[in-house]
């Protein structure tokens, strides 16, 4: 069994369909499979250029639930985005970027844990993917970046070890381990998001 490493954002539960439109701007251009219609809870719909379930039939989340999508990201070409790439026959966009996918979205609205907030976790497929997840600048600036232009208060990543890595955290980038000096554990990360009683 391979490595299965993640990003998790966590945003306000209102902002999922802002966070998803912004996701759609990292989407490699041009797609080779018809789009996907989302309907969001609260009403919103959206066109989005990825599978879920690897089909691309209208997916109704108006009731909240948990979503899973599909995806594929650009990203900029670091030593270890790089490195995955070469021997895959991966190409570069006209930005110098690579297309990464499959990288597997579930999107969970209002997890019991904190129900003000949803969670969207990105998952890589492969072992190799996981670890160009863990030593590229790059992709985890299109993590942090999407946290930022979404709203979101929190992004981890998880290496499946007791701890996780801390990158954004209420609006700034950050670089340090839960549990850790500053987080005895993960209660009192979500303990600093804004909003917690509206």
């Amino acid at each position: 069994m391979g490595l299965d490493y993640s990003y998790e954002i966590f945003t306000p539960a209102r902002n999922v369909t802002r966070a998803l439109a912004e996701l759609v701007q990292l989407a490699p251009r041009p797609r080779r499979k018809p789009p996907l219609t989302l309907t969001i809870p609260g009403g919103d719909r959206l066109v989005v250029p990825f599978t879920s379930h690897f089909k691309s039939d209208p997916v109704d989340c108006s009731a909240g639930g948990t979503l899973e999508l599909d995806t594929s990201l650009v990203v900029g070409v670091d030593d270890a985005v790089r490195e995955f790439v070469e021997g895959h026959g991966f190409e570069l966009d006209e930005l110098g970027r690579a297309a990464i996918g499959y990288i597997y979205l579930t999107v969970r609205f209002a997890p019991a844990e904190h129900p003000r907030y949803a969670s969207l976790q990105f998952t890589a497929a492969t072992t190799g993917m996981s670890l160009m997840f863990e030593q590229s600048a790059s992709v985890r600036a299109v993590f942090t970046g999407l946290a930022a232009a979404s709203g979101g208060v929190c992004c981890v990543l998880d290496t499946e070890i007791d701890s996780v890595e801390l990158c954004w955290l209420n609006g700034r980038s950050a670089q340090e381990t839960v549990p850790g000096p500053r987080f005895a554990d993960w209660s009192d990360v979500v303990a600093t998001w804004p909003d917690q009683d509206q």
